[in-house]
């Protein structure tokens, strides 16, 4: 009987601590699973520190190693993405490179993958390691775009998951290059299954996400699956012209019936700067929506990619699919051809 292939993708950015601490557990994890062959594939998204380095080490020790370098920092999204492209067979596991999320969880997973799901994910319930501040703004994110959203996105959910082959292979149609990989994973669809779990604190290291960078985040989230802003503030002008309608019958009755002895600076400026205020909102909401028009019209590969290293054993003619032919150590532009 033939094994089935899990790959297990993780990319990083300057985590040459971790990734050594890291590759020890999951090796164990993998040698444990009956009937799975299990591989990794690490990707290095533009990392300043020796992370690359790091990588080719495991690489040269461990056969069932990848490698890919990225040319440059892409983002989180985007080397998840590379990743994803890259594995041409069976299921994958997303993992993060700073051992929050435990790779002792794997057999759970898989378990459930074999009773016939196809998108598992882990839910945490409790987030060690972060500041209050941290896990109460993750909480009200995820409770907004849940409600904004038509796109099914679980509350207290990361990219931990296993996809199976068909989830992955559906996945790589979806080429926008504005990526929010929490919505995309909902929106494939098929049978999901929540797998709640304990969120460790990191090995070592600090978070490479900060509040801004959370926020700029929960940004590209909200306006990728949801035009609820946009709703927000047509209703909101409506309310605002209500008002100024009703207030402009007011003052011209008053000034009508009683006069107009004192002249209405206060209310006057009142007026003009709540109103001016809506509208740069509405502008504002407006030009992100245009902006992300404006990136995906222009159609850049989502990722270049520096070196390919694939397993040893697996055969080194493997390709991502819609990719071009290249050797182990070509650079060039990757994306799936959607037909």
């Amino acid at each position: 009987m033939t094994a089935q292939r899990l790959t297990v993708v993780i990319a990083a950015h300057n985590e040459a601590l971790a990734l050594p601490l890291l590759h020890p557990r999951l090796r164990a994890v993998l040698d444990g699973l009956d009937d799975i062959e299990g591989r990794v594939l690490y990707i290095d998204d533009g990392s300043s520190d020796a992370t690359w380095a790091v990588m080719q080490a495991l690489a040269a020790a461990d056969p069932d190693v990848g490698v890919l370098r990225l040319s440059r920092n892409f983002g989180k999204e985007a080397a998840l993405t590379a990743g994803l492209d890259f594995v041409d067979d069976g299921a994958v596991i997303i993992l993060d490179a700073d051992g929050q999320d435990p790779p002792e969880l794997i057999p759970e997973f898989v378990a459930l993958w074999q009773q016939g799901y196809d998108n598992v994910y882990g839910t945490r319930l409790a987030r060690d390691g972060e500041s209050w501040l941290k896990r109460s703004a993750a909480a009200a994110f995820y409770r907004v775009i849940g409600r904004l959203s038509k796109t099914p996105i679980p509350a207290d959910t990361g990219d931990f998951r296993l996809l199976s082959p068909r989830a992955l292979q559906a996945l790589g149609q979806l080429r926008e290059r504005h990526r929010f990989m929490k919505g995309l994973f909902g929106w494939v669809g098929f049978r999901r299954k929540a797998l709640p779990y304990h969120r460790h604190a990191r090995m070592v290291g600090d978070s490479k996400f900060g509040l801004w960078k959370l926020w700029n985040f929960a940004l590209e989230g909200i306006t990728g699956f949801s035009t609820a802003p946009l709703r927000v503030t047509t209703y909101l002008g409506l309310f605002t012209a209500s008002v100024a309608f009703v207030f402009a019958v007011w003052v011209v009755a008053k000034a009508a019936m009683y006069g107009d002895r004192v002249a209405g600076w206060p209310t006057m400026m009142a007026a003009i700067l709540f109103l001016g205020g809506v509208q740069l909102i509405a502008l504002g909401l407006i030009g992100e929506y245009l902006g992300r028009l404006y990136e995906e019209s222009k159609q850049r590969p989502l990722y270049l990619v520096d070196t390919w290293q694939p397993p040893i054993v697996a055969d080194s003619a493997v390709h991502p699919i819609g990719g071009e032919q290249r050797d182990d150590h070509g650079t060039t532009a990757v994306g799936r051809q959607v037909p």
